[in-house]
């Protein structure tokens, strides 16, 4: 019987996330200890910690973990790793921590202490350097390098202990699942070799398209939602649920596709955030990463192909989750269907191109919406959502909207 990929690094999960008594133990102690505001990447990154995406890292890295990941794409025992996941803070901060002490993370938007931290290095590190080797710019344009470059000036290296999984469970309930909870579903439902699409909006036609190429070469298909920030216009989560639910029930096979979330901010880091998503899918047991066109891009900053492009320059089995690369899809009026740039013989005069900024425009205008734009039953949830919202309220949201999807161009 073939398994499901092993998890990076080819041992087991390793989840970070206190349980039971040692949860409520360590809740008592974090309440007694100095408190460390974090920010919502760093929670994003700990939630990870917790729930074993991040296999096997045990906490936020090293500075030889830092320079090795931002030279080398690998920690320091040689790993695989191609993003930093860091803790920063500022200088009078650190300064006032002694190594092997330990502080609660506090998460100040959700209210909550997440994690403790034991600090094992503190050290400052070259920021500029971080945003050229892992967005190739230090325009500060970027939101990478607006991240990076916020931070403060010191970083702190250590394990965790995580004691939270945030709001998630409560605003998604099951579609928030772990690692070692899809790994079980896939197991459940007979599945060996599993597919990871990734979106953050409900799924139109050239979305669906991609993930039926995706069952082609696999048993089944995790549909696995951002569940970090939202852009401005940004359908919210229970209507994207409902959205891709109704898709799957009329238009997939059963027992052919699930959806699921994870709760990280993108970073949009272009080919480096591709790599990582393929590592965090290996841990959730996923065989195969659907990268299209211009993958956790942003603007101008990367070719369009650059993301399906980095996985042709890592070392042979960095990675046990391979990128199922697809071209621009689209509508075709000529083959009447679905098509992409690799299949479809046609100029350009017949292709519809299919994308979530031109549907929410239609809608929030109360448009006619083409049927080689998104399915009927689809269409009707996304229709009720607007008119929940007052007309002139929609036109700021899609204006929003629009100007966020100028400037990042995210699959």
């Amino acid at each position: 019987m073939t398994e499901l990929v092993a998890p990076h690094g080819g041992g087991l999960l390793k989840p970070l996330l206190l349980e039971g008594e040692a949860l409520a133990a360590e809740l008592e102690r974090a309440a007694t200890l100095p408190r460390l505001n974090i920010s919502s990447r760093e929670a994003g990154d700990l939630i990870m910690l917790g729930i074993g995406g991040f296999t096997p890292l045990d906490g936020f890295m090293t500075k030889a973990d830092w320079r090795g990941v931002c030279d080398e794409m690998k920690l320091a025992s040689g790993l695989f790793w191609p993003i930093p996941i860091t803790l920063s803070t500022d200088s009078a901060t650190a300064q006032g921590l002694k190594l092997g002490a330990e502080v609660a993370l506090f998460d100040p938007a959700r209210q909550e202490t997440l994690a403790t931290l034991r600090v094992t290095e503190k050290y400052s590190i070259d920021k500029e350097h971080e945003c050229r080797q892992v967005f190739r710019t230090t325009d500060i344009s970027h939101p990478g390098v607006k991240m990076v470059m916020a931070q403060g000036e010191v970083n702190l290296a250590g394990p965790v202990k995580v004691l939270s999984r945030g709001e998630f469970p409560s605003l998604y309930g099951a579609m928030f699942m772990t690692p070692a909870e899809t790994r079980a579903e896939f197991t459940r439902r007979g599945w060996h070799t599993v597919t990871a699409f990734q979106t953050r909006n409900p799924m139109h036609r050239s979305h669906e398209y991609l993930a039926k190429i995706a069952l082609e070469i696999s048993d089944g298909v995790m549909i696995h939602s951002l569940l970090g920030k939202l852009k401005p216009g940004d359908f919210p989560a229970e209507v994207r649920q409902k959205a891709i639910a109704t898709l799957i029930d009329h238009y997939f096979k059963p027992n052919t596709v699930i959806q699921s979330g994870y709760p990280l901010d993108m970073r949009y880091a272009g080919p480096r955030e591709a790599l990582l998503h393929a590592l965090f899918r290996q841990n959730y047991g996923c065989a195969f990463l659907v990268v299209g066109r211009d993958h956790a891009g942003v603007g101008d900053f990367y070719g369009p192909f650059d993301s399906q492009k980095i996985f042709d320059e890592i070392p042979e089995g960095a990675l046990k989750t391979k990128p199922l690369k697809i071209d621009w899809t689209f509508y075709c009026s000529a083959c009447h269907g679905m098509a992409s740039a690799k299949t479809c013989p046609h100029d350009d005069a017949t292709r519809v191109l299919v994308s979530g900024t031109k549907l929410r425009k239609l809608l929030s205008e109360g448009g006619e919406v083409p049927a080689n734009f998104s399915r009927p039953e689809v269409l009707a949830i996304l229709r009720r959502y607007y008119e929940g919202i007052p007309k002139e309220q929609r036109v700021k949201i899609v204006l929003k909207g629009h100007s966020a999807a100028t400037a990042v161009a995210a699959h």
